[in-house]
């Protein structure tokens, strides 16, 4: 699987080894992380990969990725899929950040890239959620081109579907 690079970001798929370091906090050679990361979310959805590559196999590309910035290649955040596309043709999203490079817009492009991934692989539908106060996340798939079709108790639900003979109900 390559890499999906955008203007100023690089969402590298995580492999079992990458997801192995993050697991457990320690870069390896030669790789940089922002301060603070991996948080223990990152750390979880490693985990979770690992254990989904055990049990099923390697789900890439429908697995998690790297984000790192172009201009330095430090690895400031993580972004995938939550697992393959179900009978539908349906996947779910998620992304996070460091801190420090929050409200900068990197959000927004590593989501834009995953959508356009999404697209051109025929998936018919990407969902993804929040937390309901979690303004700053519910703007980035707004402006990605989600619309909210849901919210609970707990989360705001975000979906896109595409046109195409891969679409489903």
């Amino acid at each position: 699987m390559t890499d999906l690079v955008t203007p100023r970001l690089i969402l590298r798929p995580m492999t079992v080894t990458d997801a192995q370091q993050v697991a457990a906090g320690r870069p390896a050679d030669g790789v940089r992380w922002a301060p603070g990361y991996p948080w223990p979310g990152e750390m979880g959805a490693a985990r979770r990969f690992l254990d989904s590559c055990s049990e099923s196999g390697d789900p890439t590309p429908y697995g998690p990725y790297g984000i790192r910035r172009r201009e330095d290649g430090l690895v400031i955040g993580g972004a995938g899929f939550h697992g393959a596309p179900d009978e539908k043709g349906h996947v779910t999203i998620g992304y996070g950040l460091v801190e420090s490079v929050r409200g900068l817009g990197y959000a927004s492009e590593a989501l834009r890239a995953l959508l356009r991934f999404t697209r051109d692989q025929g998936i018919a539908s990407v969902h993804g959620d929040t937390d309901l106060d979690n303004l700053a996340s519910q703007r980035v798939m707004t402006a990605a081109g989600m619309r909210l079709v849901k919210e609970d108790a707990l989360l705001k639900h975000y979906r896109v579907d595409w046109d195409g003979p891969a679409r489903q109900e």
